[in-house]
C-alpha cells in the first residue's frame, strides 16, 4: 500500500479523504483544523460523526447578554410562529451566502441592540460591517415584516409588537451561544437548526 502524507502537515500518513481541502489528510489535522482552517461540508462523515461528541465551549453567566430579558415558558409558547419564522429565516440566510455561526451571532447582536434601542425611545440602526452578518440581518428584518403584514390581513392589526421581536430575537442568540461549537468556520449552530425546524415557518398565528 502507498503511504500518502496528510495533505496539510505533510508529516503523517493520510488516514480519510476530506472533502473541503479535497485531499487526503491525517486523523490529527482532521481533528485540529476542522472548522477552523478547513471550511467542513455538512455531508463529510467525520464531520457529522464529531458533531455527536464535541461539546460546545461553557459560557460564564456573566458573560451572556441581554440577562435582564426573561423568558418564560408561557412567552415562547405564545410566540412559536415568531421563533420558527425568524429561526427559517436565518437559517436560509446562513445557507445562502454559506456563512457561519459567528456570523448569526453578530447578525442577531446588531439587531437586538437596534431594538434595545428603539425602546430606550431613540433611533440608532446597528448594522454590522460583517457583510455576512449584515445580510442575515436584513433578512431577519424581511421576515418579520412580512409576518406584521400577514398578522395585520389576518387579524386586521398590528399584533407584533417590538418587545415580542426583541424577546424572540434574545431566544435565538441564547440558542446560538449554546450550540457554536467555538470554531472559527463552526456552522453546528446552523445544523442544529437544520435538524430541528420544518421545511416552511409555522402558521402564522399568535395569541
Amino acid at each position: 500500500m502507498v503511504n500518502i502524507p496528510c495533505k496539510l502537515c505533510e508529516k503523517r500518513s493520510a488516514r480519510r479523504h476530506c472533502p473541503g481541502v479535497e485531499g487526503e489528510i491525517c486523523a490529527q489535522c482532521c481533528g485540529a483544523e476542522r472548522e477552523n482552517s478547513i471550511d467542513c461540508p455538512a455531508s463529510c462523515e467525520y464531520l457529522r460523526e464529531a458533531r455527536f461528541h464535541e461539546q460546545p465551549p461553557v459560557i460564564p453567566d456573566d458573560q451572556v447578554p441581554n440577562q435582564d430579558i426573561r423568558l418564560s415558558e408561557k412567552f415562547l409558547r405564545e410566540m412559536e410562529p415568531l421563533v420558527f419564522t425568524l429561526a427559517v429565516a436565518l437559517k436560509r440566510a446562513m445557507e445562502t451566502g454559506r456563512a457561519v455561526d459567528f456570523d448569526a451571532r453578530e447578525a442577531l447582536d446588531a439587531e437586538i441592540r437596534t431594538y434595545r434601542t428603539a425602546q430606550s425611545g431613540l433611533i440608532y440602526d446597528s448594522r454590522p460591517p460583517n457583510p455576512y452578518a449584515a445580510a442575515i440581518q436584513e433578512k431577519l428584518r424581511e421576515a418579520v415584516e412580512e409576518l406584521r403584514k400577514e398578522l395585520s390581513e389576518q387579524k386586521g392589526m398590528h399584533t407584533l409588537r417590538d418587545a415580542d421581536v426583541l424577546g424572540v430575537l434574545v431566544f435565538i442568540q441564547r440558542l446560538e451561544m449554546q450550540y457554536n461549537n467555538g470554531r472559527r468556520r463552526g456552522r453546528a449552530f446552523h445544523d442544529f437548526l437544520t435538524g430541528y425546524l420544518p421545511e416552511a415557518p409555522a402558521p402564522a398565528v399568535l395569541v
